[in-house]
């Protein structure tokens, strides 16, 4: 679990990333879940859009990816999800205390 001083730390490394998967129509499936964790090892903090064909609640789906992953909701904000995991082996970010 985050603090709102971490949080606040992610958001700000979180600003200059691009979003680099997409969630559609399709919604959340086990392959998007497998490619999210393979990311997550490899960078630790990334950007999910929310495509507006998509026909779920936003805050739901953004809980179930975050859930799904094992990882931290750092942020929802419009249709964009700020996902972070720590990476077991390649550890970049040290968060704040």
């Amino acid at each position: 679990m985050l603090t709102g001083k971490q949080k606040r730390y992610l958001r700000g490394e979180a600003h200059h990333l691009d979003p680099i998967f997409q969630i559609g129509k399709g919604g959340v499936n086990e392959n998007l879940i497998e490619q999210l964790n393979e990311v997550l090892e490899k960078r630790e903090l990334i950007k999910v859009s929310i495509l507006q064909n998509n026909d779920d609640e936003k805050d739901e789906l953004a809980e179930e990816v975050a859930r799904r992953v094992h990882g931290d909701l750092v942020q929802l904000i419009g249709s964009t999800i700020i996902l972070y995991k720590p990476s077991k082996n390649h550890k970049k970010i040290e968060l704040p205390r």
